[in-house]
C-alpha cells in the first residue's frame, strides 16, 4: 500500500505558526481534505486536489480520506489549531474503527499544531501556567447538562479553564448560562481573557473580570480563558500580563 493519511494542524491562523512537519506533508500530498475555510489556507498547485466540505460532515470527510488513502493517494486531513483538540483526528479514528478492516493497514500519522488556547495564553502571558482544563461549550455532540456538570466541577476544583466554541449565532444562550454558572461558583474578581482570531490580522485580546464579562464578548472565533482564583495581572506600560503562578498555598 503506497497511500497514507496525515492529520495535520494548521495552527491558529498565521502561517508562521504552521510547523515544518505540516508544511512538508502538505508539499507531498496528492489530496487535501477538510472544512472549507481550512482547505482554503492551502495553496493550489499542480498534482494537488482540494476536497473542501461543510463543518458538520466530519465522518463523511474522514471516510472519504480513508478510502482515497486505501486507493493509494497521499492524503492530508487539515484542521485549524491542533487536530487532536476538538478537531479531525478523533473523527478519522472513529471512521477507521467503524470502517472496513482493510483501512486499518493504512499508515496514519497525527501532526500536532498550535491550538487556539495555547496561542491565546501566550498572547496574554501564562494564564494556563498551573492546572487547567479545556471544555467545548458546543452542545452539538453532547447534552447541555453534561457541559454544565463539567463547568461546575471544574470551577469548584479551581482549575483555570479554556472554553472553545463559546457562543454560536444559532445557540447564543449557552454562553449566557456559562456566565451564570461562573457567577454562582466563582468570585466577581475572577479574571477572564477573551481572545478572538489570535494571530490573524483581526486579532482582538480583551482582559476582563467575571463581574464585567458579558455574553457578547465572545463568538465562535473566540477562545475564552477563565483564570483560577490565583490568576493575577501584572500592570505595566502597554499590554498587561496575565499569569497563573506555578504554586498553590498550602
Amino acid at each position: 500500500m503506497t497511500g497514507w493519511i496525515k492529520i495535520a494542524g494548521l495552527g491558529p491562523g498565521n502561517d508562521d505558526l504552521v510547523t515544518p512537519e505540516v508544511t512538508a506533508a502538505l508539499a507531498d500530498a496528492t489530496d487535501i481534505v477538510g472544512y472549507i475555510p481550512y482547505v482554503a489556507r492551502v495553496a493550489e498547485r499542480e498534482g494537488l486536489t482540494l476536497h473542501a466540505s461543510d463543518n458538520r460532515v466530519e465522518i463523511d470527510r474522514s471516510q472519504h480520506a480513508l478510502q482515497m488513502a486505501a486507493d493509494g493517494r497521499r492524503v492530508v486531513v487539515v484542521s485549524s489549531g491542533d487536530p487532536g483538540v476538538f478537531a479531525m483526528a478523533a473523527a478519522v479514528f472513529e471512521a477507521l474503527e467503524n470502517g472496513p478492516d482493510t483501512w486499518r493497514n493504512i499508515p496514519i500519522d497525527v501532526l500536532p499544531g498550535i491550538t487556539a488556547m495555547l496561542a491565546a495564553s501566550a498572547r496574554a502571558g501564562a494564564p494556563l501556567g498551573h492546572d487547567f482544563c479545556t471544555i467545548n461549550l458546543s452542545d452539538n455532540l453532547k447534552p447541555w447538562p453534561l457541559i454544565e456538570k463539567r463547568l461546575r466541577l471544574a470551577a469548584q476544583a479551581d482549575f483555570a479553564m479554556a472554553f472553545y466554541n463559546p457562543r454560536s449565532k444559532s445557540r447564543p444562550e449557552g454562553f449566557v448560562k456559562t456566565l451564570e454558572i461562573l457567577h454562582e461558583e466563582c468570585e466577581p474578581e475572577r479574571l477572564i481573557l477573551f481572545a478572538r482570531a489570535v494571530s490573524r490580522p483581526d486579532e482582538a485580546i480583551r482582559i476582563s473580570t467575571l463581574a464585567e464579562a458579558t455574553p457578547d464578548m465572545a463568538d465562535m472565533q473566540t477562545v475564552v480563558i477563565v483564570g483560577s482564583s490565583l490568576t493575577r495581572v501584572i500592570e505595566r506600560s502597554g499590554t498587561p500580563i496575565v499569569y497563573t503562578p506555578r504554586f498553590t498555598p498550602e
